[in-house]
This record gives C-alpha cells, structure tokens and sequence, in this order.
C-alpha cells in the first residue's frame, strides 16, 4: 500500500510480539479496506502483496539457524505459511474479495495468540516463548508464537 494510506493504529508496545501481532492485524484490516473498494482489484493487489510480503519475513525467520523456536512450532508454523501462500496467489489470480476470508482468519489466529502474555511458568521454556502448542489444524486456532525470537 501507499506510504500516505497512514496506519489505523500502531503497535501497543515496543516488543516483537506486539509488534507482529500489530502487523498481521494493519495486514488485514487493509485487505478488508481494499476488498470494498471499486478500483478494479488495485487495491486489493497491493494489500495481497503487502500480506504475502509479511508471511514471507516470517518464513525468512523461522528457516534461519539461529531461530530459537522449537522445531516443531516452526514445521508448524511453515505447513501454515503454505496454506497462506496458496489463498494469496490464488486471491492475486482472480481479485475476488469475497473470498479473502480464509486469509483474515489465518492473520487472525496467529495475531491473536501473539497478542497473548506468556504466563510465568513459560517463561521457563526459554525467553519469550510460550510451551509449544497443539499442532494447527484448524485456521481457527489461536496458537501463542513469537516469530521474531
């Protein structure tokens, strides 16, 4: 999206979790904004592509060495990002914004179990992390990650 189009909010705090969950939410609040407007898809294109460009830093992330991430949240968090991959080329083929529903739920998950505080006991898995969750099977799932770490 253009630079002038400005945020909607701003990250609540200075941390990475905050920070990705801020970012996956201002992703899909703008494909919603873009889905409604009558510019032929352009909008739309662009907020896909700004989405496709975030899952892409996390995919970067999680496929680095020092990534301190439990190998099986990263697997699972990949398989995900794959699913991602596939609503957002398929929603670039065709600029159908009734159909971007599968994406917003997938931001949203993720968005939501980011925004959740690791609970004390956590904290003894390893900094900034939470116990791995359940694997994802279900885009309505809320698993708590920290991409970032």
């Amino acid at each position: 999206m253009k630079p002038s189009v400005g945020y909607a909010s701003q990250p609540r705090a200075m941390d990475p979790r905050s920070t990705e969950a801020w970012a996956l939410a201002e992703a899909s609040r703008r494909l919603v904004v873009a889905a409604r407007n009558d510019d032929k898809g352009k909008s739309l294109r662009e907020a896909l592509v700004l989405n496709q460009r975030l899952w892409t830093i996390f995919q970067s992330a999680l496929t680095e060495e020092t990534c301190p991430l439990p190998k099986e949240i990263r697997d699972n968090v990949l398989a995900l990002s794959v699913l991602m991959d596939r609503q957002i080329l398929q929603r670039l083929g065709d600029l159908d914004g009734t159909k971007i529903q599968p994406i917003l739920d997938i931001n949203r998950a993720i968005a939501d179990g980011l925004a959740h505080t690791p609970q004390s006991d956590d904290a003894a898995v390893a900094p900034g992390l939470q116990a791995p969750p359940a694997p994802v099977t279900d885009v309505k799932a809320r698993p708590a990650l920290n991409l970032s770490a």
